[in-house]
């Protein structure tokens, strides 16, 4: 278990380094808007059904050419309206950057769903660029958790429904303990060989 969450937090972050660029996870770096659609392709890659791939001409890394439900309530953004709606977000959560990072980190996921960008993996890319986010302003990544996955899944909706942010943001407050818990859960210091028992 310990490694899985390990390997989850590193490939998280290797993938968002890769994507955004060597040493962007520096703190102070901001999001970029041109690398969301290369996070796409590379978490989507090949899992497009029939219907998107074939019948609606939808491909990985490229921006939804039709409307998909989005929550109980939304479509999200147009086709014709999705770059500029992510332009806009990516503008906003620079601005506040380090002042309130889980915040603003909380409204870029859920701002993020509710546009829906993509015609599938909207939540994988969503959370790989809040993780992103989050270390990028010097706060731990994060899991969300199979067996959270209905209380995420309602924060998400309290947020689509009534523009409640709270309930996302107790969530990942949550999940980040969580992560981290989990992460250093009966781990004692391994003693290191000194150096004698090299040179024998």
């Amino acid at each position: 278990m310990i490694f899985r969450i390990k390997l989850s937090v590193r490939l998280s972050a290797n993938l968002a380094n890769c994507l955004f660029g060597a040493g962007r996870l520096a703190a102070g770096a901001i999001l970029c808007f041109k690398p969301v659609a290369a996070v796409h392709r590379a978490l989507t890659e090949g899992t497009y059904d029939e219907r998107r791939y074939i019948v609606n001409g939808e491909r990985p890394g490229e921006f939804k050419k039709h409307d998909y439900v989005t929550g109980k309530n939304e479509v999200g953004s147009q086709p014709d309206e999705v770059e500029r709606d992510l332009a806009e977000l990516i503008g906003e959560v620079n601005a506040i950057g380090a002042k309130a990072p889980l915040k603003a980190g909380a409204y870029l996921h859920a701002q993020f769903e509710n546009i829906h960008p993509f015609a599938d993996g909207n939540g994988r890319v969503g959370r790989t660029l809040l993780n992103y986010w989050l270390m990028i302003n010097n706060y731990p990544p994060t899991i969300v958790y199979e067996e959270d996955r209905r209380a995420y899944y309602d924060a998400l909706q309290d947020y689509d429904e009534q523009e409640d942010l709270i309930p996302l943001v107790r969530f990942l407050e949550a999940q980040t303990v969580k992560t981290w818990s989990r992460s250093t859960e009966g781990k004692k210091p391994t003693p290191h060989k000194k150096l004698n028992s090299f040179l024998l």
